[in-house]
């Protein structure tokens, strides 16, 4: 899937961008508190993008 989609389904889910690292963006869910790193790749497979959805504790995308 590409990283744009992934992004876009994170905002759509009330998470936001906490700050970029050297390779990798650091999200986080304010209802939670749970914070995740995304990978800064073009393509991001669909395995890690559901690790990445469950570790902010939203929804999958389906």
């Amino acid at each position: 899937m590409k990283r744009n989609t992934l992004l876009k389904h994170l905002r759509r889910n009330n998470c936001f961008l906490k700050r970029e690292g050297a390779s990798h963006s650091l999200w986080t869910n304010p209802q939670t508190g749970k914070v995740e790193a995304v990978p800064r790749h073009t393509e991001i497979s669909n395995r890690l993008a559901r690790k990445v959805c469950r570790g902010l504790s939203i929804p999958d995308i389906g």
